[in-house]
Order: structure tokens, then sequence, then C-alpha cells
């Protein structure tokens, strides 16, 4: 099973610069930008006019609910088209834009808060699905210590190093912010490429019971595929906790007010969180997510009143 959770993200995250907390560190806006590849699909009569949802193929939680709204909006009558795009400066631009329609993952209060303050006025907040989302350190369970503040002076467990994942990610910004607060710097080096390769060395690591440091972040189906566990942040220098939320472009609740009313129901704990992300991510994989969005909701579809089926 691992093996396979390792291959569907690499598959898709090798294809994309940034990752799931990812925010490009210089800030900057740009223009709408693929991600090497023209729209994925459209699902929809089109009946009710084109929806466009902008994506990062290798956010796992922006593709897992990219394609449960495409099946939802779909099914309200919409032709639904899927943006592939390669970064999250561009994908809040387009939507600032109006290039792009919905965001439905974005990480604004604190991971893309830059981004959400150079564009809030001509970006929408269609609401929040998940409350608890956040950035941490995570080290195998058999791992002797606990909190962050421990690594200081087991560099020697560690090699010296943090596993990190690409070099212009949020996460990777805030865990340069971390570590001279606890003070790490002349200890460990943050060893950054790629959510894949991290992935890798983790899967290597916790196969051989080695000790690994690793930057990760919840809501993620590899806190549940490998045996970690985040450290403890007695400092809170990883950042507070935020939201997941779903955002629109300038006008679009007033041009589209039944879907998004039905987007501002959609709340989703950890288990109903994890379950739609393992199904698309794990259980089907690459090219099967409108599969794995009939099985998510032939599964738990009943627990809501906003599915369409």
């Amino acid at each position: 099973m691992r093996k396979s959770r390792i291959t569907a993200l690499a598959a898709l995250g090798v294809a994309a610069v940034l990752t799931l907390a990812g925010c490009a560190s210089d800030g900057a806006g740009g223009t709408l930008e693929m991600a090497g590849k023209a729209p994925s699909n459209s699902a929809g009569s089109g009946d009710k006019g084109s929806i466009t949802i902008g994506f990062l193929p290798s956010w796992t939680d922006g593709l897992s609910t990219a394609y449960l709204l495409q099946d939802q909006l779909g099914k309200m009558g919409y032709d639904v088209k899927m943006q592939t795009l390669s970064d999250a400066g561009p994908l809040y631009a387009g939507l600032s834009q109006g290039d792009v329609d919905i965001f439905p993952s974005a990480w604004p209060e604190v991971t893309q808060k830059a981004y959400m303050d150079q564009y809030k006025g001509s970006i929408e907040d269609l609401g929040t699905y998940y409350g608890n989302a956040r950035l941490t350190i995570a080290v195998p369970t058999y791992s002797d210590i606990d909190s962050i503040d421990q690594l200081k002076g087991s560099a020697g467990e560690f090699g010296g190093k943090i596993i990190g994942i690409e070099p212009g990610a949020g996460l990777t910004a805030q865990t340069q912010k971390m570590m001279p607060e606890y003070g790490l710097n002349g200890e460990y080096q943050l060893v950054t490429s790629s959510t894949a390769a991290m992935l890798t060395e983790l899967k290597s690591a916790t196969e051989k019971k080695q000790d690994i440091a690793v930057t990760l972040w919840r809501p993620f189906w590899a806190n549940s595929a490998f045996p970690v566990k985040d450290l403890k942040d007695p400092k809170g220098a990883m950042g507070k906790p935020e939201g997941l939320h779903f955002l629109g472009a300038k006008g679009f609740a007033e041009k589209h007010p039944d879907v998004a009313e039905m987007i501002g129901k959609i709340k989703l704990d950890d288990a109903q969180y994890g379950s739609l992300e393992d199904m698309v991510v794990n259980r089907y994989g690459e090219g099967k997510e409108p599969q794995a969005i009939d099985e998510w909701i032939k599964e738990h579809g009943g627990d809501f009143d906003w599915v369409q089926k």
C-alpha cells in the first residue's frame, strides 16, 4: 500500500512545481499558467453555463475537492472545466482576474496569507470546509523525542538534517523561520527538493526503523500511511492552525447563488476528509478521480445534506 501511495504522489508531484502547502517565496502573482497540459476535462450538461475550477494537481487536498466540486456542479447542470496550474501565485492571480472561478482548497489564513492580502479585493471567500489545517515537523513514532525543542542536541540521531519539500513552498518558509527560534540552525540543514523525494526518504527510513525528521502538514494522507507523529511545538513557531477555504472570483456568489449556497454547506471532519483524499489519491489514483468521487459519494453521501446524487 505504501508503494502505491508513493507512486501516486510522485506521478502528480513531479508534474507540478509546488505542493499542498505551497506559496511562492517571492509572493508574485503573475498570469495564469498551465502546469504543462491543457485543462484535464470538463463535465456537466452546461444548461446553467460554465464554471472553471483551478487547482494544483500535486496538492492532494485541492485535487480531491476539485473533483468533488466537478461532480457536484456537473449534477447541478453546469459545464465544469478543470484548469491545472503550476503555482499558488498564478492561481490566485487567475482567480482575481476571473480566469478561474473557484479555488477549491486555499490556505489563506496563514500559509497563503500574502496572496490573500494581495488579491482580497477581487476574491470572495465561499466558506471553510476544514478547520484544523496545520504545518508540522514529524518524526517516526518509534523516535525517542516528542517535541521540536528536543531536536536540539540530537542532530546525530537525525543525520543533522530535516528533510523538506519544495524550496518555494510555504511550509519551507515557515520551517526556515522555526529553526532559529529553537536554535537548530547550527546543528541541522533543511534539505529541500520535492514532496515526492521527501516521501521516498521517509518510506526508506521507516522501513529500516531509522530516525528521520521531515516537514509535513495536516490534513495529508501520509500521516496515516507512515508511522509518524507530529512533534509538539511549544513556541508555536510552525504557525497557528488554519482553515481550508473555497475561494471564488469576485461576484461569483451573486452570479451563481445556488453554487455558493451548496459550497457554503460543505464541512468535513478528519475522518470524512481523510476518506475522500484516500479514495482519490490512493484507492483509485491518477486518471480515475471521477470514479473515486462516485465511490466516496456512494459510501458517505448520506452524511451530508448538500450532496447531489
